[in-house]
């Protein structure tokens, strides 16, 4: 599949208004609960979804843009979101990544790609080179990424309760990922 920008666009900007319906005013026992030690409640999920628009995305293409493999990524903190949503409810957190989401996808139209410009490459901490097209995909598989894994946090909930359903519900036996 060829990069293109529109279709991912179109993703980006509905994961704010699916976690926004999803999650808005659901309690905290789903909102705050997580798979065990060490594994992300959605809570902390939107957290890292907003930390990495804020640290993540937009800055590592435009380093693509205006230096190439000349200067390297600055690693992305994983766990920056602790930080950064301590004190806020989950609302808060929404609204925000609502808000900052619509800013970056500004940012990104503002960019007015080309189709060469998805060629152009940068320098990952761990990875490596990598490319314009790439680093926008993984943004939106990012994002999928996330709404399974919270889908998965939430049926995990579940997972005592539906009894001998369990074996049917993909859901509960999914570990593609963590967090």
């Amino acid at each position: 599949m060829e990069h293109n920008l529109e279709h991912t666009i179109l993703l980006l900007s509905r994961t704010p208004a699916t976690l926004n319906a999803w999650l808005r005013d659901l309690p905290e026992e789903w909102t705050l609960r997580n798979e065990g030690e060490g594994s992300w409640s959605a809570f902390d999920i939107v957290g890292h979804l907003i930390h990495g628009d804020r640290t993540d995305w937009m800055p590592r293409a435009r380093i693509i843009l205006e230096c190439g493999e000349v200067k390297p990524f600055e690693p992305f903190d994983r766990m920056g979101q602790v930080r950064e949503s301590e004190g806020k409810s989950l609302s808060q957190l929404l609204d925000e990544f609502t808000r900052l989401r619509s800013e970056k996808i500004a940012e990104l139209r503002g960019l007015r790609l080309q189709p060469q410009d998805f060629g152009r490459r940068g320098l990952h901490p761990s990875l490596g080179v990598v490319t314009l097209a790439q680093l926008l995909a993984t943004w939106a598989a990012h994002d999928l990424t996330h709404l399974h894994q919270i889908s998965r946090v939430m049926a995990y909930q579940y997972r005592d309760i539906v009894g001998p359903w369990s074996k049917y519900l993909g859901v509960l036996h999914c570990n593609g990922h963590g967090s």
